[in-house]
């Protein structure tokens, strides 16, 4: 093949990117970090004992963000596809080593995003000790709101995140029972990573996860932060 038929492949993807709420503005997203069982009654209902466990981390794709109002095409070669209401935290300032009590003034903004998850993949992936990239980091896996700047809501430590579905309340719980707040978060996942900004944090989940079906309409929301809602297609 010559050099002039290689460059005919060449392409440059475009920048993935929420909307910044009440602006024209929007907000470039380089990864999504996600934690694991952040919520003792969700790691409870997971068969995981919560006070024993540092935060872990996994990661998702930057092109799986799904806007608020969207529909949610249900993803192949799984029949088991469960929601995850969670608090997504929007890095603004990069570092690494960031001291829990400067984490803050790190952060850009806040969002709800959900954490769509085929579980019956992950579950396999568990058994046999594999990644869970195949369950985590799908198509559309990552729906989440526009963007609200901190300056604008200050920093939530406490506060209803619920989800429901066709009305009936699935999941109900409140940013207070993080088991890893916010600034710890981040300054934990700054000594793994370092965080630049564009960067979003999904911070958990509360318990009542569960399946979602075709048809479906999951709407939630994070008191203080804004509401998501999306169709399962």
């Amino acid at each position: 093949m010559s050099s002039s038929e290689q460059t005919d492949y060449l392409f440059t993807p475009g920048i993935p990117s929420l909307a910044i709420a009440d602006s024209g503005k929007r907000f470039p997203v380089r990864r999504i970090y996600c934690v694991g069982r952040n919520y003792a009654d969700h790691a409870r209902e997971m068969g995981h004992d919560p006070d024993r466990e540092p935060p872990f981390f996994f990661t998702k794709h930057p092109d799986s963000l799904l806007p608020d109002g969207s529909e949610f095409p249900y993803p192949p070669g799984t029949e088991s596809v469960h929601h995850e209401i969670e608090l997504v935290v929007a890095i603004g300032r990069g570092g690494s080593d960031i001291p829990v009590e400067q984490a803050l003034e790190h952060v850009y903004g806040y969002a709800v995003g959900l954490d769509m998850t085929r579980r019956d993949l992950q579950a396999e992936a568990k058994k046999m000790g594999r990644p869970w990239a195949v369950a985590k980091g799908f198509d559309h896996a990552a729906p989440c709101s526009a963007l609200v700047p901190a300056e604008k809501i200050g920093h939530p430590t406490e506060g209803r995140i619920w989800l429901d579905i066709n009305g009936e309340t699935r999941q109900d719980g409140d940013l207070a029972a993080q088991i890893w707040s916010v600034p710890e978060v981040v300054a934990y996942l700054s000594r793994l990573f370092v965080l630049e900004p564009g960067d979003l944090i999904m911070t958990g989940t509360p318990a009542g996860v569960g399946a979602v079906q075709r048809g479906d309409t999951l709407s939630g929301g994070v008191e203080g932060v804004g509401t998501l809602k999306i169709t399962v297609g």
